[in-house]
Protein backbone atom coordinates (compact mmCIF):
# COMPACT_ATOMS: atom_id res chain seq x y z
CA UNK A 1 0.00 0.00 0.00
CA UNK A 2 1.42 3.10 -0.81
CA UNK A 3 2.23 5.56 1.79
CA UNK A 4 1.18 8.54 -0.56
CA UNK A 5 -2.90 8.29 -0.10
CA UNK A 6 -4.58 11.64 1.34
CA UNK A 7 -4.62 10.10 4.78
CA UNK A 8 -1.34 9.85 5.58
CA UNK A 9 -1.56 13.47 3.61
CA UNK A 10 -3.72 14.89 6.45
CA UNK A 11 -1.32 13.35 8.96
CA UNK A 12 1.28 15.01 7.69
CA UNK A 13 -0.14 18.03 7.87
CA UNK A 14 -1.53 17.98 11.01
CA UNK A 15 2.20 16.77 12.19
CA UNK A 16 3.45 19.95 10.79
CA UNK A 17 1.12 22.56 12.52
CA UNK A 18 1.67 21.06 16.06
CA UNK A 19 5.88 20.47 15.67
CA UNK A 20 6.72 22.29 13.61
CA UNK A 21 8.36 21.90 9.44
CA UNK A 22 11.59 20.08 10.63
CA UNK A 23 10.07 17.73 12.87
CA UNK A 24 7.31 17.16 10.15
CA UNK A 25 10.04 16.34 7.67
CA UNK A 26 11.75 14.27 9.53
CA UNK A 27 8.64 12.14 10.48
CA UNK A 28 8.00 11.82 6.67
CA UNK A 29 11.47 10.42 5.75
CA UNK A 30 11.72 8.40 8.38
CA UNK A 31 8.51 7.05 7.08
CA UNK A 32 9.21 6.90 3.74
CA UNK A 33 12.41 5.12 4.21
CA UNK A 34 12.11 2.94 6.77
CA UNK A 35 11.53 -0.82 5.76
CA UNK A 36 8.49 -2.71 7.22
CA UNK A 37 9.53 -6.18 8.46
CA UNK A 38 7.90 -9.32 7.14
CA UNK A 39 4.93 -10.07 9.21
CA UNK A 40 3.17 -13.13 9.50
CA UNK A 41 0.24 -13.62 12.46
CA UNK A 42 1.49 -16.92 14.68
CA UNK A 43 -0.29 -19.91 14.36
CA UNK A 44 -0.85 -22.41 17.29
CA UNK A 45 -1.27 -26.33 15.92
CA UNK A 46 -3.98 -28.07 17.10
CA UNK A 47 -2.17 -30.42 19.02
CA UNK A 48 -0.66 -28.10 21.27
CA UNK A 49 -4.17 -26.49 21.81
CA UNK A 50 -5.13 -30.02 22.82
CA UNK A 51 -2.39 -30.33 25.22
CA UNK A 52 -3.04 -26.95 26.59
CA UNK A 53 -6.57 -27.78 27.92
CA UNK A 54 -5.35 -30.87 29.26
CA UNK A 55 -3.12 -29.05 31.07
CA UNK A 56 -4.96 -27.59 34.10
CA UNK A 57 -3.91 -25.10 36.38
CA UNK A 58 -4.44 -25.02 40.44
CA UNK A 59 -7.60 -24.56 41.28
CA UNK A 60 -8.97 -24.35 37.74
CA UNK A 61 -9.61 -20.39 38.37
CA UNK A 62 -12.43 -18.40 36.47
CA UNK A 63 -11.37 -15.84 34.25
CA UNK A 64 -13.96 -13.03 33.52
CA UNK A 65 -13.59 -11.29 30.20
CA UNK A 66 -15.00 -7.82 30.46
CA UNK A 67 -16.49 -5.92 27.21
CA UNK A 68 -18.69 -2.85 27.03
CA UNK A 69 -20.35 -2.78 23.56
CA UNK A 70 -22.17 0.47 21.89
CA UNK A 71 -23.23 -0.13 18.55
CA UNK A 72 -20.95 -2.57 17.51
CA UNK A 73 -21.03 -4.30 14.20
CA UNK A 74 -22.31 -7.95 14.34
CA UNK A 75 -19.87 -8.88 12.24
CA UNK A 76 -17.04 -7.84 14.75
CA UNK A 77 -19.03 -8.57 17.66
CA UNK A 78 -19.51 -12.64 16.69
CA UNK A 79 -16.12 -12.67 16.14
CA UNK A 80 -15.02 -11.48 19.07
CA UNK A 81 -17.49 -14.04 21.04
CA UNK A 82 -15.92 -16.38 19.05
CA UNK A 83 -12.47 -15.96 19.67
CA UNK A 84 -13.84 -16.77 23.37
CA UNK A 85 -15.02 -20.14 22.08
CA UNK A 86 -11.90 -21.27 21.00
CA UNK A 87 -9.73 -20.68 23.96
CA UNK A 88 -7.72 -23.93 25.06
CA UNK A 89 -8.05 -22.60 28.37
CA UNK A 90 -12.19 -23.26 29.04
CA UNK A 91 -13.36 -22.13 32.65
CA UNK A 92 -13.97 -18.10 31.49
CA UNK A 93 -17.37 -15.97 31.56
CA UNK A 94 -17.77 -13.80 28.86
CA UNK A 95 -19.65 -10.35 30.74
CA UNK A 96 -20.83 -8.13 27.67
CA UNK A 97 -22.14 -4.39 28.83
CA UNK A 98 -24.35 -3.60 25.63
CA UNK A 99 -25.24 0.43 25.93
CA UNK A 100 -26.98 0.03 22.02
CA UNK A 101 -29.85 1.87 22.28
CA UNK A 102 -31.34 -1.08 20.38
CA UNK A 103 -30.36 -4.69 22.17
CA UNK A 104 -31.57 -7.26 19.53
CA UNK A 105 -28.53 -6.94 17.08
CA UNK A 106 -26.24 -8.39 19.94
CA UNK A 107 -28.42 -9.98 22.19
CA UNK A 108 -29.49 -12.25 19.56
CA UNK A 109 -25.69 -13.02 18.49
CA UNK A 110 -24.72 -13.40 22.03
CA UNK A 111 -27.92 -16.07 22.85
CA UNK A 112 -27.54 -18.05 19.87
CA UNK A 113 -24.47 -19.52 21.05
CA UNK A 114 -25.82 -21.13 23.75
CA UNK A 115 -23.38 -21.35 25.74
CA UNK A 116 -23.56 -20.63 30.05
CA UNK A 117 -20.14 -19.02 29.88
CA UNK A 118 -21.66 -15.87 27.85
CA UNK A 119 -23.71 -13.38 30.13
CA UNK A 120 -25.10 -10.71 28.11
CA UNK A 121 -26.59 -7.66 29.98
CA UNK A 122 -28.25 -4.42 28.15
CA UNK A 123 -27.84 -0.93 30.51
CA UNK A 124 -30.83 1.51 30.48
CA UNK A 125 -28.39 4.47 28.92
CA UNK A 126 -24.85 4.80 28.00
CA UNK A 127 -23.14 6.42 30.10
CA UNK A 128 -19.42 6.40 28.79
CA UNK A 129 -17.07 3.52 28.58
CA UNK A 130 -15.23 3.46 32.16
CA UNK A 131 -18.98 3.43 33.61
CA UNK A 132 -20.02 0.63 31.19
CA UNK A 133 -17.11 -1.43 32.11
CA UNK A 134 -17.98 -0.59 35.47
CA UNK A 135 -21.05 -2.10 35.29
CA UNK A 136 -19.67 -5.26 33.50
CA UNK A 137 -17.31 -5.37 36.54
CA UNK A 138 -20.05 -5.25 38.91
CA UNK A 139 -21.24 -8.53 37.38
CA UNK A 140 -17.88 -10.57 37.07
CA UNK A 141 -17.05 -14.00 39.60
CA UNK A 142 -13.66 -15.00 38.47
CA UNK A 143 -10.38 -14.62 40.39
CA UNK A 144 -8.74 -12.87 37.41
CA UNK A 145 -10.21 -10.15 35.16
CA UNK A 146 -9.65 -9.44 31.39
CA UNK A 147 -10.64 -6.76 29.22
CA UNK A 148 -11.35 -6.99 25.54
CA UNK A 149 -12.79 -4.22 23.34
CA UNK A 150 -16.25 -5.31 21.57
CA UNK A 151 -14.93 -5.01 18.07
CA UNK A 152 -11.22 -6.71 18.61
CA UNK A 153 -10.68 -10.67 19.05
CA UNK A 154 -7.86 -12.77 20.77
CA UNK A 155 -5.59 -15.59 19.65
CA UNK A 156 -7.16 -19.60 21.02
CA UNK A 157 -4.56 -19.83 23.76
CA UNK A 158 -4.36 -16.11 24.85
CA UNK A 159 -5.99 -16.94 28.14
CA UNK A 160 -3.64 -20.07 28.86
CA UNK A 161 -0.91 -18.10 28.06
CA UNK A 162 -2.06 -15.14 30.37
CA UNK A 163 -2.72 -17.70 33.31
CA UNK A 164 0.35 -19.33 33.24
CA UNK A 165 1.61 -16.01 35.12
CA UNK A 166 -0.21 -16.11 37.35
CA UNK A 167 0.44 -19.61 37.82
CA UNK A 168 4.19 -19.66 37.82
CA UNK A 169 5.00 -16.01 39.37
CA UNK A 170 3.21 -15.63 43.01
CA UNK A 171 4.11 -12.55 42.82
CA UNK A 172 1.80 -11.79 39.73
CA UNK A 173 -1.35 -9.21 39.71
CA UNK A 174 -0.99 -7.67 36.69
CA UNK A 175 -0.44 -9.42 33.06
CA UNK A 176 -0.11 -8.34 29.81
CA UNK A 177 0.96 -9.34 25.83
CA UNK A 178 1.80 -8.29 22.67
CA UNK A 179 -0.60 -7.31 20.03
CA UNK A 180 -1.04 -5.99 16.26
CA UNK A 181 -3.59 -4.62 14.40
CA UNK A 182 -6.13 -6.36 11.64
CA UNK A 183 -7.39 -5.08 8.99
CA UNK A 184 -11.28 -4.73 9.25
CA UNK A 185 -12.63 -7.39 7.35
CA UNK A 186 -10.16 -9.84 9.42
CA UNK A 187 -7.75 -10.88 6.82
CA UNK A 188 -4.41 -8.81 7.29
CA UNK A 189 -2.69 -8.78 10.32
CA UNK A 190 0.07 -6.14 10.25
CA UNK A 191 2.24 -3.66 12.97
CA UNK A 192 2.66 -6.17 15.54
CA UNK A 193 3.30 -4.98 18.94
CA UNK A 194 6.47 -6.30 20.23
CA UNK A 195 6.77 -4.87 24.24
CA UNK A 196 8.83 -4.71 26.86
CA UNK A 197 8.87 -6.22 30.82
CA UNK A 198 6.94 -3.37 32.70
CA UNK A 199 8.79 -0.13 32.31
CA UNK A 200 7.65 2.92 35.00
CA UNK A 201 8.81 5.68 33.28
CA UNK A 202 7.57 4.17 29.66
CA UNK A 203 4.21 4.25 30.63
CA UNK A 204 4.29 7.67 31.85
CA UNK A 205 5.16 8.82 28.51
CA UNK A 206 2.73 5.88 26.38
CA UNK A 207 0.50 3.20 27.17
CA UNK A 208 2.49 0.53 25.68
CA UNK A 209 0.93 -2.20 27.39
CA UNK A 210 -2.30 -1.08 26.40
CA UNK A 211 -3.85 -4.90 25.06
CA UNK A 212 -4.31 -7.84 26.17
CA UNK A 213 -4.73 -6.69 30.00
CA UNK A 214 -5.26 -9.53 32.58
CA UNK A 215 -5.90 -8.38 36.64
CA UNK A 216 -6.27 -9.99 39.93
CA UNK A 217 -10.24 -9.57 40.44
CA UNK A 218 -9.41 -8.08 43.79
CA UNK A 219 -7.25 -5.39 42.74
CA UNK A 220 -9.43 -4.73 39.51
CA UNK A 221 -12.24 -4.00 41.75
CA UNK A 222 -10.55 -1.73 44.17
CA UNK A 223 -9.38 0.15 41.20
CA UNK A 224 -12.10 0.27 38.88
CA UNK A 225 -12.92 2.26 36.07
CA UNK A 226 -12.94 6.23 36.55
CA UNK A 227 -15.13 8.95 34.14
CA UNK A 228 -13.74 11.15 34.13
CA UNK A 229 -10.49 9.74 32.51
CA UNK A 230 -12.98 8.01 29.44
CA UNK A 231 -10.65 7.48 26.42
CA UNK A 232 -7.88 6.55 28.46
CA UNK A 233 -9.53 4.89 30.80
CA UNK A 234 -6.99 1.70 30.78
CA UNK A 235 -4.01 3.92 30.87
CA UNK A 236 -5.70 5.45 33.69
CA UNK A 237 -6.02 2.13 35.25
CA UNK A 238 -3.00 0.48 34.42
CA UNK A 239 -1.14 3.79 35.77
CA UNK A 240 -2.55 3.69 39.26
CA UNK A 241 -2.21 -0.24 39.58
CA UNK A 242 1.67 0.76 38.62
CA UNK A 243 1.87 3.69 41.49
CA UNK A 244 1.23 0.77 43.92
CA UNK A 245 2.79 -2.40 42.28
CA UNK A 246 6.00 -0.65 40.87
CA UNK A 247 8.47 -1.99 43.73
CA UNK A 248 7.35 -4.98 43.95
CA UNK A 249 9.36 -7.16 42.04
CA UNK A 250 7.40 -9.56 39.47
CA UNK A 251 4.16 -8.22 40.21
CA UNK A 252 3.27 -6.62 36.45
CA UNK A 253 4.25 -9.54 34.15
CA UNK A 254 4.48 -9.13 30.61
CA UNK A 255 3.85 -12.50 28.16
CA UNK A 256 6.07 -12.18 24.91
CA UNK A 257 3.23 -13.44 22.57
CA UNK A 258 1.11 -11.55 20.12
CA UNK A 259 -2.38 -12.75 21.72
CA UNK A 260 -4.58 -9.74 21.19
CA UNK A 261 -5.66 -8.24 17.75
CA UNK A 262 -6.84 -4.83 17.45
CA UNK A 263 -9.22 -4.68 14.95
CA UNK A 264 -8.30 -1.72 12.23
CA UNK A 265 -12.08 0.80 10.75
CA UNK A 266 -12.51 4.04 9.63
CA UNK A 267 -13.92 5.07 13.06
CA UNK A 268 -11.07 3.41 15.24
CA UNK A 269 -8.37 5.00 17.30
CA UNK A 270 -5.88 2.43 15.73
CA UNK A 271 -6.83 3.38 12.33
CA UNK A 272 -7.31 7.20 12.80
CA UNK A 273 -5.36 8.97 15.74
CA UNK A 274 -7.61 12.05 15.33
CA UNK A 275 -10.98 9.99 15.25
CA UNK A 276 -10.43 10.03 19.64
CA UNK A 277 -8.41 13.00 20.54
CA UNK A 278 -10.40 13.58 23.76
CA UNK A 279 -8.80 10.17 24.38
CA UNK A 280 -5.33 11.62 24.66
CA UNK A 281 -5.93 15.07 26.41
CA UNK A 282 -7.20 12.53 29.21
CA UNK A 283 -4.27 10.78 28.84
CA UNK A 284 -2.72 13.32 29.88
CA UNK A 285 -4.73 14.33 32.82
CA UNK A 286 -4.12 10.54 34.26
CA UNK A 287 -0.36 10.66 33.60
CA UNK A 288 -0.54 14.29 35.47
CA UNK A 289 -2.74 12.73 38.35
CA UNK A 290 -0.42 9.58 39.24
CA UNK A 291 2.19 11.94 39.54
CA UNK A 292 0.65 14.59 41.65
CA UNK A 293 -0.79 11.48 43.53
CA UNK A 294 2.74 10.39 43.95
CA UNK A 295 4.38 13.60 45.46
CA UNK A 296 6.54 14.10 42.56
CA UNK A 297 7.00 17.80 41.14
CA UNK A 298 7.04 17.61 37.24
CA UNK A 299 5.18 18.87 34.28
CA UNK A 300 3.18 16.44 31.60
CA UNK A 301 2.69 18.21 27.98
CA UNK A 302 1.96 16.05 24.72
CA UNK A 303 5.05 14.50 22.97
CA UNK A 304 5.32 15.21 19.25
CA UNK A 305 3.60 12.64 18.58
CA UNK A 306 -0.42 11.58 19.69
CA UNK A 307 -0.61 9.65 23.05
CA UNK A 308 2.61 10.19 23.76
CA UNK A 309 3.62 12.38 26.67
CA UNK A 310 6.66 13.87 27.89
CA UNK A 311 7.16 14.43 32.19
CA UNK A 312 9.91 16.93 33.27
CA UNK A 313 11.47 16.81 36.81
CA UNK A 314 12.07 20.03 38.73
CA UNK A 315 14.51 17.97 40.50
CA UNK A 316 14.49 14.10 39.41
CA UNK A 317 16.79 12.86 42.35
CA UNK A 318 14.46 14.88 44.88
CA UNK A 319 11.18 13.57 43.65
CA UNK A 320 12.65 10.48 42.63
CA UNK A 321 14.80 8.22 45.26
CA UNK A 322 14.12 5.31 43.02
CA UNK A 323 16.27 6.69 40.22
CA UNK A 324 19.83 6.42 40.67
CA UNK A 325 21.14 7.67 37.41
CA UNK A 326 19.46 9.52 33.93
CA UNK A 327 21.44 10.27 30.68
CA UNK A 328 21.20 10.07 26.99
CA UNK A 329 22.93 9.54 23.83
CA UNK A 330 26.01 9.43 22.05
CA UNK A 331 25.65 10.14 18.62
CA UNK A 332 28.14 10.17 15.43
CA UNK A 333 27.15 11.23 11.58
CA UNK A 334 23.90 12.06 12.66
CA UNK A 335 23.32 8.67 14.24
CA UNK A 336 22.88 7.22 17.85
CA UNK A 337 26.43 5.20 18.69
CA UNK A 338 26.29 4.79 22.12
CA UNK A 339 24.23 5.40 25.05
CA UNK A 340 21.54 3.35 26.68
CA UNK A 341 22.42 -0.32 26.69
CA UNK A 342 21.00 -3.46 27.52
CA UNK A 343 22.40 -6.47 30.07
CA UNK A 344 25.17 -7.74 27.18
CA UNK A 345 25.93 -4.40 26.79
CA UNK A 346 24.26 -3.62 22.88
CA UNK A 347 23.59 0.06 22.28
CA UNK A 348 20.22 0.76 22.13
CA UNK A 349 18.64 2.34 19.03
CA UNK A 350 22.34 1.92 17.44
CA UNK A 351 22.60 3.43 14.10
CA UNK A 352 19.04 4.80 14.02
CA UNK A 353 19.69 8.75 13.15
CA UNK A 354 19.03 10.49 16.14
CA UNK A 355 16.11 12.47 15.14
CA UNK A 356 13.88 9.74 14.43
CA UNK A 357 11.98 7.98 16.69
CA UNK A 358 12.28 4.05 15.98
CA UNK A 359 10.25 1.30 16.22
CA UNK A 360 6.58 2.20 18.29
CA UNK A 361 8.08 5.83 18.72
CA UNK A 362 10.23 4.38 21.62
CA UNK A 363 13.29 6.05 20.74
CA UNK A 364 11.76 9.36 21.47
CA UNK A 365 10.24 8.32 25.11
CA UNK A 366 11.64 8.55 28.41
CA UNK A 367 12.20 4.84 29.88
CA UNK A 368 14.02 2.99 31.99
CA UNK A 369 17.23 1.32 30.86
CA UNK A 370 19.20 -1.26 32.09
CA UNK A 371 22.63 0.61 31.67
CA UNK A 372 23.42 4.30 30.03
CA UNK A 373 27.09 4.82 29.46
CA UNK A 374 29.17 6.84 31.81
CA UNK A 375 30.40 9.16 29.63
CA UNK A 376 26.46 10.59 28.90
CA UNK A 377 25.38 10.03 32.65
CA UNK A 378 24.66 11.94 35.35
CA UNK A 379 24.84 10.36 38.60
CA UNK A 380 22.52 10.45 41.93
CA UNK A 381 25.07 12.73 45.03
CA UNK A 382 24.68 10.04 47.32
CA UNK A 383 26.02 7.09 45.03
CA UNK A 384 28.87 9.62 43.50
CA UNK A 385 31.79 7.67 45.11
CA UNK A 386 30.51 4.11 44.08
CA UNK A 387 30.79 5.60 40.33
CA UNK A 388 34.29 6.71 40.57
CA UNK A 389 35.28 3.74 41.93
CA UNK A 390 33.38 1.73 39.15
CA UNK A 391 35.52 4.35 36.89
CA UNK A 392 38.81 3.88 38.31
CA UNK A 393 38.29 -0.34 37.49
CA UNK A 394 37.74 0.21 33.81
CA UNK A 395 38.77 3.16 31.27
CA UNK A 396 36.16 2.01 29.08
CA UNK A 397 33.32 4.00 29.39
CA UNK A 398 30.57 1.52 28.69
CA UNK A 399 31.95 -1.24 30.81
CA UNK A 400 32.02 1.15 33.26
CA UNK A 401 28.28 1.73 32.68
CA UNK A 402 27.86 -1.67 32.81
CA UNK A 403 29.70 -2.42 36.41
CA UNK A 404 27.47 0.66 38.20
CA UNK A 405 24.33 -0.96 36.81
CA UNK A 406 24.92 -4.09 38.26
CA UNK A 407 25.31 -2.44 41.78
CA UNK A 408 22.07 -0.44 40.85
CA UNK A 409 19.93 -3.61 40.40
CA UNK A 410 21.01 -5.27 43.30
CA UNK A 411 19.59 -1.93 44.77
CA UNK A 412 16.67 -1.68 43.59
CA UNK A 413 16.99 1.18 41.75
CA UNK A 414 16.03 2.68 38.04
CA UNK A 415 18.51 4.27 35.52
CA UNK A 416 16.48 6.39 33.30
CA UNK A 417 17.06 7.33 29.87
CA UNK A 418 16.18 10.59 27.96
CA UNK A 419 16.13 10.69 24.53
CA UNK A 420 16.18 14.77 24.56
CA UNK A 421 19.73 14.38 26.05
CA UNK A 422 22.34 14.25 23.17
CA UNK A 423 26.49 14.05 23.21
CA UNK A 424 27.74 14.59 19.67
CA UNK A 425 31.04 12.92 19.49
Amino acid sequence: MSSLNLQNLKKAYRYCKKNGIVAAYDACRERLTTKTPLYEKRHVPAEVLERQRKAGFTGDPLVSVLVPAYCTDPGYFEDMVRSLLDQSYENWELIIADASPDEAPLRTIAYGFADKRIHYYHLDGNAGISENTNRALEQASGRYVALLDHDDFLEPDALYHMLMVFETNPQALVAYSDEDKVSGDGTRFYEPNFKPKFNLDLILSNNYICHFLMMEAGLIKRLGFRAEYDGAQDHDLILRAAGTLYRTKGAIVHVPEVLYHWRCHEASTAENPESKRYAYEAGLRAVTDLIRKMGWKASVRHAKHLGFFDVTFEDIFRDRKDIAAYGGSLVRGGRIVGGALDEAGNVLYAGLPARFSGYMNRASLKQDVYAIDTSCMVVRPELADFFHANMEKTEDTKEAGLLFAREVQKRGLLILWDPAIKKRI
